[in-house]
């Protein structure tokens, strides 16, 4: 059920992956997951238009190790500078270079870019074959459509592949429902029968009971998990049926490694955010989380962890 996938040479040891999460996929996190049993690991999605003015904020974005393989997610509208994101240094330790065509949040569709480009086929075809061009494995990843009633699924996934892409990830939901109800199974579905390369089905995957869902459902090649990773990535583990560490042992080690390479403020301010989301069905949550929010240090936040995940 979950097997090695090969991905245009490209092979990840299982097929449940780690979805790019704006916010939330730097390094550290990647690399929790990964040990936890994530067969690929995605960036948060880096701006082409940040890259080309050479910003040091989207630079650090992209940081990573010596993993492998390892995913990058980027997003634009100008095919120039997504190919030239491709071509460019920045990019070139990543073996996969994602496109986001799914992204429903009003700042990036106001650009014309992420779901805007479902409505804009033309320039969505010219921007994946423009970044194949880069010689750079190219995978895209695009929700079922705008609206529930003008899905464009099969026809999205024959112009991916058409164009070049390797790799499609399908989330099973329009852009006008964001993450609200159950994925569209049979969409994702009608992508894969439409195509030949290899396609991940997104959305609505807690568990691995959903994962074989999903699988059995749509005949998808793998799946991409994206807001429960944040509430417990030891759901990696689960499908992988290893023993993951104790919670304390990975939360503090997520927190070190965090203020190591982002320093000590982002480290506090996005660790207390992340303990919040482990939290969840922990007794006392609540009160644990206003505590957090008012810890001023990374010592102080990983004395809380060590009460919290005893």
């Amino acid at each position: 059920m979950f097997p090695k996938i090969d991905i245009a040479g490209m092979v990840c040891p299982n097929n449940v992956f780690l979805a790019p999460l704006a916010g939330y996929t730097n390094y550290p996190f990647r690399e929790l997951c990964r040990g936890l049993g994530a067969g690929l690991t995605f960036t948060e999605m880096v701006s082409a238009k940040g890259l080309h003015y050479n910003s040091e904020e989207t630079k650090k974005l992209l940081y990573c190790g010596d993993e492998s393989p390892k995913a990058a997610q980027i997003f634009g509208s100008e095919p120039a500078l997504m190919r030239a994101a491709c071509e460019s240094e920045a990019l070139a330790p990543f073996d996969l270079i994602d496109i986001n065509m799914g992204c429903p949040m009003p700042k990036i569709v106001r650009n014309g870019e992420g779901s805007a480009l479902l409505e804009n086929l033309p320039l969505a075809e010219k921007i994946i074959s423009e970044c194949v061009k880069s010689g750079k494995r190219i995978s895209v990843k695009f929700r079922i459509g705008i609206t529930d009633d003008k899905k464009i699924t099969a026809e999205f996934a024959r112009l991916c592949e058409g164009a070049g892409a390797c790799m499609i990830t399908v989330h099973g939901r329009s852009r006008e429902r964001v993450y609200a109800g159950a994925p569209d199974y049979e969409e994702i579905a009608s992508a894969k029968n439409a195509v030949k390369i290899p396609v991940i089905a997104n959305g609505g995957v807690w568990s691995k009971g959903d994962a074989e869902k999903t699988i059995a459902r749509t005949g998808a090649d793998g799946v991409m998990i994206a807001r429960a990773a944040l509430y417990r990535p030891q759901v990696f583990a689960d499908i992988a049926e290893i023993e993951p560490p104790p919670m304390k042992e990975l939360f503090l080690k997520q927190l070190k490694e965090t203020k190591e390479l982002y320093g000590e403020r982002f480290a506090t301010v996005f660790m207390r955010k992340m303990a919040a989301f482990y939290l969840k069905g922990v007794k006392g949550a609540a009160e644990y989380k206003r505590r957090l929010f008012q810890a001023q240090d990374t010592e102080e936040v990983a004395r809380l962890a060590e009460e919290i995940f005893c």
